[in-house]
């Protein structure tokens, strides 16, 4: 059993030798998906691996039969090319009392770089963070570049806090863990923001992507990958240019790389995405959610900071 392998099914998701266990992937990811398979038959004899069809955009809904089978199991990962992360099949499984690993576009570098950390340590961290974020109003975020973005997060809670272990009934995240993030208060999101290290479906990026934003949605878009994310936002309709979530990075292991998986994790990095938000607090529904991720920020939360140029101040 590879390390990684041993401490996402044991540590991260407890799983126990009386529980059932699903695989949920695709054809691109089907060699990692049989390796947590295999490892999985070594704690419990109740497991299943299947298959979806690799849709266009992350968010997108299995089919009908696979979110139905998905309310069967104990524990699940999702090992998928495009995220499956908040979707209304993900959402209702753990209303049921699943506990799921999402990872999408994992590799096994990834892995090997990422999962091995300390997880006490980062569970301090997150308790800060999760914190400030709760007892919050007001967000501000600024960049060199240009970034000078602001909204509400009156109400909204944190999320995130849970650091990668996953072991209590309906609980959800993704991993490599590393990130506390929270849904904007819709319509409150005012400003632009400059996407300078990745952006989701479009991978890591040569040039900077500017995006101004009015009344929480975003309204213009100018860059030379512009016309791609334009192209990926008017797929789903107006409310994927919903301002959907603002993170924070937290994973002193994970490095940019062009696979929002893992760069939304990178320690001194913040990420704002588009889209969809139901299922971490918030109210806009749209089969969609695409990562901006942003480097070097400095962060006011009811104007006090807590980053400066990408370091933390606690």
């Amino acid at each position: 059993m590879p390390k990684y392998t041993e401490i996402i099914l044991k540590k991260c998701l407890g799983l126990k030798k009386n529980e059932s266990f699903l695989v949920v992937t695709d054809n691109k990811l089907l060699a990692l998906g049989k390796e947590f398979l295999e490892a999985a038959k070594k704690i419990t004899s109740k497991t299943r691996l299947i298959k979806i069809l690799i849709p266009k955009v992350h968010g997108t809904e299995p089919s009908n039969e696979i979110a139905k089978e998905m309310l069967n199991y104990d524990a699940e990962i999702l090992i998928t090319t495009n995220s499956l992360s908040h979707t209304n099949a993900r959402i209702n499984a753990c209303k049921k009392g699943a506990r799921i690993v999402t990872m999408p576009g994992i590799t096994k570098e990834i892995l090997e770089r990422t999962i091995d950390i300390d997880y006490n340590k980062l569970t301090k961290v997150h308790k800060k963070l999760g914190d400030i974020i709760d007892e919050g109003k007001k967000v501000k975020i600024t960049t060199k570049l240009g970034t000078n973005l602001k909204f509400s997060i009156k109400g909204r809670k944190a999320f995130g806090r849970d650091s990668g272990l996953f072991t209590k009934k309906g609980s959800f995240g993704n991993l490599p863990t590393g990130e506390i993030f929270v849904a904007p208060v819709e319509r409150t999101a005012n400003g632009i923001y400059v996407v300078d290290a990745s952006f989701a479906g479009i991978g890591k990026l040569k040039s900077p992507i500017k995006i101004y934003v009015k009344n929480g949605h975003a309204v213009k878009i100018e860059g030379k990958k512009a016309d791609a994310l334009t192209k990926l936002l008017d797929s789903s309709g107006k409310e994927a240019r919903n301002i959907a979530e603002f993170g924070i990075g937290t994973n002193e292991k994970a490095k940019i790389t062009g696979n929002i998986l893992e760069d939304e994790k990178v320690i001194g990095t913040c990420h704002i995405a588009l889209g969809n938000n139901v299922g971490f607090g918030g109210k806009t529904s749209v089969q969609l959610h695409l990562d901006g991720i942003i480097k070097n920020p400095t962060i006011f939360v009811d104007g006090n900071k807590i980053l400066d140029k990408g370091k933390l101040l606690f």
